[in-house]
């Protein structure tokens, strides 16, 4: 079964990094529930995704390719295939993406996407339009986690630069206080000195005693005014911030239950309300009998 579908989406940071964010497989994969990515080798990406239908667990193996990728018009091509490794199931998909500042404003990126699809076995049963309305529920999840791991890697990154502000404002501080502390120690040396000076002119020479050697105010003042050695800084991880609630597969039926539902809904309403008319049709003629 082969269908087209249109999908667009945002990511909160300017387009230039949603660029490089999108083009980072790695990071993006464990955004698509039930995704994962076994190796990246060059534009060629070898992975699988794990699919739940009901009861029935499904795992595709396939490889995705970028075919194109354009960074001035900011537009790539991707072509992805998969099969059951334990069925005779498949999917193909081509995806064209474009990606251009949400109103004008570099603040956040618009993500558009053009999907060919194709796809055999059991999830091709639940119909163009169930199919459809999934997709756009998985596009919704993976922007939501894909905002939710940018949006806390800024926040570590912001945390991780005020502990380092504030670590520097204290170094400095003790590094002030130290030179402020020998700096007055010096001048009460030098005074010091200034009073022993004229205490030993105006004494006697008979009386006069040579006093015990003592530190010198600038052996003093040294001693204060060497600083302590600085700690080694530690080193800073620049590591994703994880997604919360990541799922290890794709239950497509918790995805299109209420999809099915809403899509049964009238059609079950039209079907009691006949059953209802039928039955005081019936009731009507056996009074008229009667």
């Amino acid at each position: 079964m082969a269908m087209e579908l249109d999908h667009s989406f945002t990511v909160p940071v300017p387009p230039d990094q949603a660029w490089d964010v999108l083009l980072d497989v790695q990071q993006v994969a464990p955004c698509m529930p039930g995704a994962t990515v076994d190796t990246v080798d060059g534009d060629d990406v070898a992975g699988r995704l794990k699919v739940k239908v009901g009861p029935v667990a499904l795992t595709y193996k396939g490889t995705a390719t970028f075919k194109d990728r354009d960074a001035a018009d900011r537009s790539m091509l991707v072509e992805a295939s998969g099969k059951e490794m334990r069925g005779a199931g498949t999917a193909s998909a081509t995806v064209k993406a474009s990606l251009q500042p949400e109103n004008g404003s570099d603040a956040a990126t618009l993500v558009t996407l053009h999907t060919t699809l194709n796809v055999t076995g059991r999830p091709a049963q639940f119909g163009r339009g169930v199919i459809a309305e999934v997709g756009s529920r998985l596009i919704d999840k993976f922007a939501d986690n894909l905002a939710q791991q940018l949006t806390g890697g800024a926040a570590v990154a912001g945390t991780e630069a005020a502990g380092a502000g504030a670590g520097g404002t204290a170094e400095a501080g003790a590094v002030g206080g130290a030179e402020a502390g020998a700096g007055e120690a010096a001048e009460t040396g030098e005074a010091g000195g200034d009073a022993g000076t004229a205490a030993a002119e105006s004494a006697p020479v008979e009386t006069a005693t040579v006093p015990a050697p003592s530190p010198s105010s600038d052996d003093t003042a040294a001693s204060v005014s060497a600083p302590a050695p600085r700690p080694a800084p530690s080193p800073v991880t620049t590591a994703p911030a994880p997604v919360a609630d990541q799922e290890d597969s794709l239950n497509l039926l918790a995805i299109a239950g209420p999809v099915i539902a809403k899509r049964v809904a009238p059609v079950a309403g039209g079907i009691a309300g006949i059953v209802v008319i039928t039955w005081l049709i019936r009731r009507s003629r056996r009074r008229s009998k009667a």
